[in-house]
């Protein structure tokens, strides 16, 4: 099956905020900021609700027969409603095993809300076995279902206080983390102008999440010691041979950390027989 890690980046719906809050005549900036101060009062923190954010980068990782690739959809000038389309048109044509870290929570129902907004069709995503008998007990809608395998959910056990952040993953794991750009910049990194900035940082957190997972399918017996180190060369070859600048910190950080070498990441690890990664 191909396999697809997502990420996706999302600035507050300022349009939305000035409709809710009658804050017309208010440049995008001020509108955010009263937006964050609305949530902080009702709630204690600052993180607007999924109905309130607007997605503005999504991120992919694509394992395929022998290929790894690795791309944020559109490009930097394209609007929402394209990115949308990118992405449910992607699930449309290859049916893939979606990765995310808490997708689950965050990530699909944002893309639900602005999908439906957007005007766009997705009948794949929403297959629940009526169409195709397959998706009747693998389908990407149910939690508990592995056609959309959040890893946050399931390595917590589906229990919300053993949930752990992607940095926190990332560090327990020797992986490289956020590199100095957190979720917390991404609006003013966007008001500034610097989408670049933002789909590079949405591309990291996609390649955390690939190596979380390659670790996972260790656990799980689905990769042996040796398949591992494959799939982690891989990555490596990717990082090496892409030309990024972010790919190259990317792999740099990794090394630094331990995980350059496929002898440090083997050593940690061992198993059986090779299985399908």
């Amino acid at each position: 099956m191909n396999c697809l890690v997502f990420d996706i980046e999302t600035v507050p719906d300022v349009a939305l905020g000035r409709r809710l809050y009658g804050l017309a005549g208010l440049d995008d900036a001020a509108v955010a900021k009263a937006m964050f101060a609305r949530q902080r009062a009702a709630s204690g923190h600052e993180f607007l609700p999924h109905l309130q954010q607007r997605v503005v980068a999504i991120a992919c990782a694509l394992r395929s027969r022998d290929q790894l690739t690795l791309w944020s959809l559109g490009t930097p000038e394209s609007d929402e409603a394209e990115l949308l389309q990118r992405f449910f048109d992607g699930i449309e044509k290859y049916s893939p095993e979606l990765i995310s870290w808490n997708g689950g929570g965050f990530d699909l129902p944002v893309l639900h809300y602005r999908a439906l907004r957007a005007g766009v069709q997705a009948p794949r995503y929403w297959e629940t076995g009526d169409e195709d008998g397959a998706f009747r007990y693998n389908n990407y809608l149910s939690r508990y279902h592995w056609r959309h395998l959040d890893l946050m959910d399931v390595l917590s056990g589906f229990q919300a206080r053993a949930r752990a952040s992607l940095a926190d993953m990332a560090a327990l794991l020797g992986f490289p983390g956020k590199l100095g750009f957190s979720g917390d910049q991404v609006w003013d990194a966007y008001l500034a102008g610097e989408r670049l900035a933002v789909r590079r940082y949405c591309e990291t957190d996609v390649l955390n999440t690939y190596l979380v997972y390659l670790r996972f399918q260790f656990m799980r017996g689905r990769l042996d010691s040796s398949g591992h180190a494959a799939e982690l060369e891989r990555v490596r070859a990717l990082l090496r041979e892409s030309g990024e600048p972010h790919h190259a910190q990317f792999l740099q950080a990794w090394q630094a950390q331990g995980g350059g070498a496929d002898a440090d990441d083997d050593g940690r690890l061992s198993g059986g027989g090779a299985r399908r990664a």
